[in-house]
């Protein structure tokens, strides 16, 4: 999974942290509030978000409502493993990794760790 380029991170954000369907108008007046950008261009990229498969997009009158497919944690997740796939050595990277979290980190990773394996064992 490639990284999303940078007006594709910003619709995504809005996306995510609305956690509503949105018009492409919505997208567009929230971002000329930090910096222009043109209809058009959120349209299209908005469009291609879809195609891709990250957006969910349905018919509200005479504009489409985008929503996205996976929520930002799915996404990481998903960068997360593919970073750990570039490692021959996976389990050194996952290491490397541990030893640069901060203890509410590491905390937080015990209690996921505790939940799947749960789930693996139900």
């Amino acid at each position: 999974m490639r990284r999303l380029g940078e007006l594709e991170a910003e619709i995504m954000d809005r996306l995510w942290a609305w956690q509503r369907p949105t018009t492409v108008r919505e997208i567009v007046d929230d971002i000329n509030e930090h910096r222009p950008v043109a209809y058009t261009t959120v349209m299209t990229v908005a469009s291609i978000l879809y195609n891709k498969g990250w957006l969910l997009r349905a018919k509200e009158g005479r504009a489409w409502v985008y929503s996205p497919v996976r929520s930002r944690e799915e996404y990481t997740a998903a960068l997360m493993e593919d970073a750990l796939g570039t490692s021959e050595n996976r389990s050194a990277a996952l290491t490397h990794f541990v030893e640069q979290m901060g203890p509410d980190e590491v905390s937080a990773l015990r209690k996921a760790l505790r939940t799947a394996g749960r789930r693996t064992k139900a």
